[in-house]
């Protein structure tokens, strides 16, 4: 007896359930089956099994993305009949099972977060001890001991170096009364030619934007009589500092490598650049960008005890007992305290839930095995992350059709504002998604299925990282004992955050902050406050060029 096709009709779409299921289809004792992929066909007479599947052969192999399979079967009167089967089910299906898989890799469950905080502070405790290179976290030394106070008046300027753009600031101060008079800023963007260029190249254009920001000081601003300008410089690159105005650049990270600057004094080399322009102005303080996240921080609130950057990079610091730094040679501070850099970018433990998209990107990266924990969280990778997983699924599944299109293959197109945007799209038939998948990669006429796949992927990669993020917070709560209630009651804490990634993107704050009231309970949780410091980085440099300055009764 031929294969009894009763029941369906030329485009009847099968997949390997439909095969399980179906009365007509279903396997006999005496059938012979033909496994291909995901399919299988039984045929109830063994002689008609190898005509038919001669004839399906062709079928079957241009079958792989979505084109229709025709499953031949043989009448009794020696007549082929066919039934149109569709791969499109298949690839759905597989689909879901690459992301059911991402998820998987990807999950932060409390107890992986738990194990992750308990790295992270262990990291910390050995960066402390030496400046041995097998160390993940340098714990860089600022030679930041004193901390604003709110008496500092006068001028300042900043320069915020720290990413693919950087801002020149000026604020005049005026003490606890004043406090900041007023304020002015400007963004500007570096070109990429000269984040791999040279030392030379990219401080004269710093240097160069920097004159002509000097040059527009409006008459708000005041400079007292035989002082001269001072600049608090962030530069949120990992530096060996040695003086409160002088570092030496460790390595470059979020995109920049101008190798040639490694291992030589930033403030020496921007000094020169400024030189060069003729302008006239002292560099009073190097800082990282967290550590002026801090002290800008600590100008608003005295509760104040650490700050993270989350932008397009990612850091740390925190305010340390000068007598828990065991590396910390020489007297102690009289404040009984220094402001300690992370680094945590360069954090990694085996506990992080890291996939293989992952280290497929940071082998390609410019810094392999360098900054793991960066790559996993911050801005400048999530868009990337999201990028090659959809890569994967129209490779394998057919996700936007049978052609790849060319956009899709280029790293870093896909920005992590473009998954934010997608992510928190609201509409009902997620138009946002649509206009994206278009605008970036020059895909039209995206299914609504298709769409939500996306908006799913862009959650996985977000709530990943916001997660470790959060695990990395309390990481350092942890180091500084105030991850639990300690003998003295509730100790209040306030963690000043800034960077784009954390301001614009509502889903990643929420997540974040979930995370660490999981992880400290709901009671000792209400004592910890992460607060949003927008351009605190900024002003904090101005603020430590202040406490800093020559003129300066206390320096």
């Amino acid at each position: 007896m031929a294969l009894s096709c009763a029941g369906l009709n030329p485009t009847h779409v099968l997949s390997d359930k439909t095969f399980q299921k179906s009365p007509f289809l279903s396997p006999r004792s005496s059938s012979t089956a033909y496994n291909h992929g995901s399919y299988r066909m039984f045929f109830q007479d063994p002689k008609f099994a190898q005509a038919s599947i001669l004839k399906a052969s062709t079928a079957f192999a241009s079958s792989r993305r979505g084109c229709p399979l025709m499953c031949y079967r043989r009448t009794e009167k020696g007549d082929f009949g066919d039934v149109c089967l569709s791969t499109e089910t298949t690839h759905w299906e597989r689909a879901e099972g690459i992301v059911k898989e991402v998820e998987s890799q990807c999950s932060t469950p409390i107890s992986r977060l738990r194990e992750v905080v308990d790295a992270m502070a262990d990291e910390m405790r050995a960066g402390l001890q030496s400046d041995a290179k097998s160390n993940l976290l340098k714990m860089v030394i600022s030679y930041v001991d004193t901390l604003p106070t709110g008496d500092e008046k006068g001028l300042f300027y900043a320069l915020d170096l720290g990413g693919t753009n950087f801002r020149v600031l000026r604020v005049q101060l005026g003490g606890k009364e004043g406090r900041v008079i007023d304020k002015e800023f400007t963004e500007v963007t570096i070109p990429t030619n000269l984040m791999v260029g040279t030392e030379r190249e990219l401080f004269d254009y710093i240097a160069s934007e920097l004159a002509k920001f000097v040059a527009s000081e409006g008459k708000n601003f005041c400079l007292e009589p035989g002082r001269q300008r001072e600049l608090g410089f962030t530069f949120s690159f990992p530096v060996q500092q040695t003086a409160i105005a002088s570092g030496t650049l460790i390595k470059w990270s979020k995109g920049f490598s101008v190798s040639e600057m490694v291992g030589k004094d930033v403030v020496v080399a921007l000094k020169e650049a400024m030189e060069r322009q003729g302008l006239d102005m002292h560099v009073s303080a190097l800082v990282n960008d967290t550590v002026g996240t801090l002290a800008g921080g600590r100008y608003r609130d005295e509760d104040v005890m650490a700050a993270v950057i989350l932008g397009t990079g990612t850091n740390a610091c925190y305010v340390e007992c000068a007598d828990a730094i065991p590396k910390c040679q020489g007297h102690l501070p009289k404040s009984g305290y220094m402001v300690i850099n992370t680094e945590w970018g360069n954090f990694w433990s085996s506990h992080l839930p890291v996939m293989d998209f992952d280290k497929a990107l940071d082998a390609e990266s410019i810094n392999p095995g360098d900054h793991i924990f960066e790559k996993l969280i911050s801005g400048m990778y999530l868009g990337e992350i999201v990028r090659r997983l959809l890569l994967k699924l129209a490779e394998d599944a057919a996700l936007f059709g049978d052609n790849i299109p060319s956009r899709l293959r280029e790293p870093y197109v896909l920005t992590t504002p473009n998954i934010s945007a997608m992510h928190q799209d609201t509409s009902c038939d997620l138009n946002v998604v649509e206009c994206t998948l278009k605008n970036v990669f020059g895909i039209s006429h995206v299914p609504l299925r298709t769409r939500k796949l996306v908006v799913e992927l862009c959650n996985i990669v977000a709530v990943r990282a916001a997660r470790l993020a959060g695990a990395g917070i309390v990481g350092i709560l942890k180091k500084l004992g105030r991850d639990v209630i300690g003998e003295t009651g509730k100790m209040r804490t306030v963690v000043a955050i800034d960077g784009g990634l954390y301001e614009h993107y509502p889903l990643f704050r929420h997540n974040m902050q979930s995370a660490v009231k999981e992880l400290l309970g709901s009671e000792l949780s209400e004592t910890v406050v992460l607060e949003l410091s927008n351009d605190g980085s900024g002003i904090g440099a101005t603020l430590l060029a202040a406490s800093n300055s020559r003129f300066s009764k206390k320096s």
